[in-house]
């Protein structure tokens, strides 16, 4: 929790602040404002981690204006922990009592003096309790940062965002947009200074390409270099762009762009790398199930690793905003007859089952309309069994599917667009013929116990019980288009409704796709496959889920909460489709006589040799790594990789560029030989270069090949989390060419 965050001396911050002369909160304009005098001042709350665990703690805004210092009281012989956390940390801030936590006391204390600090990443939310409903809202307020700034004011917030100014530069710069002469900057030529002063000439050299006389665009000229970037070309588009970018008013009644309309189109939005078109959902949402990528979790309840970590519902809210469509409910009796939530037989805390139905019956839909998977791994007794499914009736309610669509269960599994807005229960299912428990599904015990194929997991067993080997009619039928069954081989599946569906182990599902790739395809066009990692992965790290996107497996469950290269594949998978959680596999992939084999795709279905050059032109903002140096610049590489089927693997880099972050220049291509295009996945990474150890990661972005845009294009990069570095661009060009014929691109001259 707050313990993982770096020690702080107040007493220090304070007497650099008067040493340097500089107050951040007077640059911000935020020095006088109610609020944050009192948040200066501090507030004594109560920290809640349940309704047993209540302490005292001093919460103050430090003087830097974004770091708050959370203080609690040892014994009178032990220094007092001080412990910080920047607000640049929070995610979001969640007013009442909304978290698992808070929950438990609503009624006890009024709502409007609790709030829940969110933080990115992996750190543990913070649940707080103040002593008014006054004091708690100033805690909670948006705060106007409204202010004039002197020129060492904005140098050094120029500086804290890795902007080294050119002194004489800066300063007449500074003079020049400052209208009143007083010496300060008002917020519109604070826009006009850091604009002028980030002027581009790599986008200088693409204007002065198309432009005829180096002065302006025409609209003809405008619409030469929309043409030449793959875009719509058009006049009325043309005109738009100069409406909506163009800040000169003559320019804008001529129907001409100067290079600062030029500067600013460049870098919005809608010059990005991802395919705008792509940002809503575009695809075909009618077919069958089997036939999508359904973005999955695995141990959503877990923060952590899988040994001791906190079992939590705030993993659940944050997949489900992510657009998680399956997520996993790990089951165990509980005491008082409620089953419980954690990862049996090791040290991570438990959840209420009721508690993280709660939770997914708020948040099942804020993201996605489309259905969501509860993927119940169950080894509880019969009667806990009833009691899960009580509260999935009741908690869910209508979204919750009972039965099948229309009456009846189809020769294929019904659409993402006939299940919009329903809860799906993943599980076992007692024999429909004889009335039983079928003698392929006798044990409650987890699908991840089901694996096929020569699996040898042993069943978990419930710490001091023996595992049931009943199921609870109530939540048996529960399961209508998810019914857990053990893999007995293709042709047997084959044999049975497409509503009966197998787990498979990485291992195994790589053996699979390795010995049998072309059935395991045609398999998984009829029916659904879940994937989940081994359970050696005690860290919750995640394996390569590529490898099983290339056999068509849907439901490839990954670790969520554990960032990096394997989550990064997964974001920039189901980036496109509106983020839906849903996106629609390649037609070979859906066909059930697909001839398609991911080991072995030459000359095969989906095979469309594809050149791709990308040349990183440059970078923009990269932020300094050790914040704790003011002197620290970055000196950054670039890696371009492509993720897809095998032969399409590839990843290759940039040279370093030494002591620079702020604008980095590569002017650097790289090339790739794609075989089956519409699988790959393109991944660009930012590090910074260390002569003795392993470089460290700056930011990434990954997107479809098939959302990735030609021409001239910003990189917007993430963090490791997923969240956004904004302002940290790549500047890029992106040229494809296929089976021989190049996709029309721009040549600029170089400066």
């Amino acid at each position: 929790m707050l313990g993982t965050g770096k020690k702080a001396n107040p007493v220090q911050k304070n007497e650099a602040k008067t040493a340097t002369g500089h107050d951040p909160l007077r640059n911000l304009g935020l020095g006088d404002n109610e609020d944050v005098q009192l948040m200066l001042q501090g507030t004594t709350m109560v920290k809640v981690r349940s309704p047993r665990w209540q302490k005292r703690r001093a919460l103050r805004l430090l003087d830097d204006g974004v770091t708050v210092w959370c203080e609690s009281s040892k014994s009178s012989r032990r220094a007092k922990a001080q412990q910080i956390f920047s607000v640049t940390e929070v995610e979001c801030v969640r007013e009442g009592c909304q978290s698992e936590v808070l929950r438990k006391l609503a009624g006890s204390v009024p709502e409007g003096r609790c709030f829940t600090v969110v933080f990115k990443g992996g750190r543990k939310s913070l649940d707080l309790c103040c002593p008014s409903e006054e004091e708690a809202q100033s805690w909670r307020a948006d705060q106007n940062q409204d202010g004039k700034m002197s020129y060492d004011e904005v140098k050094r917030l120029l500086q804290m965002i890795n902007i080294d100014l050119n002194e004489q530069y800066a300063r007449t710069l500074f003079k020049k947009c400052d209208r009143s002469g007083d010496g300060r900057l008002d917020h519109v030529e604070i826009e006009e200074f850091c604009r002028e002063l980030l002027r581009r000439p790599e986008l200088d050299s693409v204007f002065l390409h198309y432009s005829g006389n180096g002065y302006v665009l025409s609209t003809l000229e405008l619409r030469e270099f929309l043409r030449d970037q793959g875009e719509d070309a058009s006049h009325i588009h043309a005109q738009s762009l100069i409406l909506t970018y163009e800040l000169n008013e003559w320019a804008q009644k001529n129907q001409f762009m100067t290079p600062n309309g030029f500067t600013m189109y460049m870098l919005s939005r809608e010059n990005d790398v991802f395919n705008p078109d792509h940002a809503d959902v575009y695809q075909d949402m009618t077919q069958p199930l089997a036939h999508y990528y359904i973005s999955s979790s695995h141990n959503t309840y877990l923060t952590k690793d899988q040994v001791t970590s906190a079992s939590s519902t705030e993993p659940y809210i944050r997949a489900l905003n992510q657009g998680c469509r399956c997520v996993e409910l790990d089951c165990w009796d509980g005491d008082k007859g409620e089953p419980v939530i954690y990862h049996g037989h090791t040290l991570t805390s438990k959840v209420l089952f009721k508690e993280v139905i709660e939770t997914i019956a708020e948040y099942a839909f804020k993201a996605s309309p489309y259905p969501l998977i509860l993927s119940l791994e169950n080894h509880c007794s019969v009667e806990q069994q009833a009691m899960m499914a009580q509260h999935l009736h009741t908690i869910l309610g209508d979204k919750l599917l009972t039965k099948p669509l229309n009456g009846q269960l189809l020769k294929s599994l019904p659409s993402p667009e006939e299940l919009k807005w329903r809860i799906l229960v993943k599980g076992k299912r007692a024999s429909i013929r004889s009335g039983k428990t079928d003698s392929s599904s006798s044990s409650s015990s987890s699908s991840e116990d089901e694996a096929g194929g020569g699996s040898k997991t042993k069943a978990k067993k419930d710490p001091g019980k023996a595992a049931s080997s009943k199921l609870s009619p109530e939540l048996s039928d529960l399961v209508v288009y998810c019914r857990s069954v053990p893999f007995r081989g293709f042709d047997h599946a084959a044999r049975n409704p497409p509503s009966e569906m197998s787990s498979f182990s990485e291992s195994e599902a790589l053996r699979l796709i390795k010995d049998a790739g072309k059935l395991f395809v045609r398999h998984n066009s009829r029916q659904l496959s879940r994937i989940y990692p081994s359970g050696q992965r005690l860290q919750s790290s995640n394996y390569n889920p590529q490898e099983m996107w290339n056999g068509g497996c849907q439901i490839v469950a990954l670790n969520f909460q554990t960032p990096g290269e394997q989550m990064d594949l997964n974001q920039g998978r189901f980036l496109p489709n509106g983020r839906c959680g849903y996106v629609l596999k390649p037609s070979f992939l859906r066909c059930a006589d697909s001839d398609f084999n991911p080991e072995n795709t030459g000359g095969g279905p989906g095979h469309n040799p594809t050149l791709l050059n990308i040349r990183v032109i440059s970078a923009q903002q990269l932020p300094k790594l050790d914040t704790e140096k003011p002197n620290s610049i970055i000196d950054p590489l670039v890696w371009v990789e492509i993720h897809g089927v095998p032969i399409d693997n590839a990843r290759n880099k940039t040279h370093r560029i030494d002591n620079n972050g702020f604008n980095p220049r590569w002017d650097c291509t790289l090339s790739f030989q794609l075989h089956v295009p519409e699988l790959a996945l393109v991944r660009f990474v930012v590090e910074d270069h260390d002569y003795t150890s392993k470089n460290d990661f700056v930011g990434q972005f990954t997107l479809p090949f098939i959302s990735l845009r030609t021409g001239y294009r910003h990189v917007h990069l993430l963090k490791a989390d997923g969240s956004s570095l904004s302002p940290a661009t790549l500047f890029i060009h992106v040229k494809v060419s296929h089976k021989g014929t190049p996709v029309k691109t721009a040549s600029p001259r170089r400066p």
